[in-house]
């Protein structure tokens, strides 16, 4: 009996297909637009989630009065 063929070549993951779905799908300005939203998203969400510590941090510290 023998062993099974060894895949010589890595299954694509799937960001990998979709992005090759995409290039079949899309012009190039269109790909560049989309992820440059995407890109401007992730971005959006990051400044949000910093906000939300920088306000936390700020509410947890002790008010100075003026004198």
């Amino acid at each position: 009996m023998q062993a099974a063929p060894v895949r010589a070549t890595a299954i694509p993951s799937f960001g990998t297909a979709l992005r090759a779905v995409e290039s079949l799908l899309m012009s190039g300005g269109q790909r560049t637009a989309r992820r440059n939203a995407w890109t401007s998203v992730l971005e959006d969400r990051r400044r949000a989630k910093d906000r939300v510590e920088a306000q936390r941090v700020l509410d947890q510290s002790p008010t100075v009065t003026s004198l």
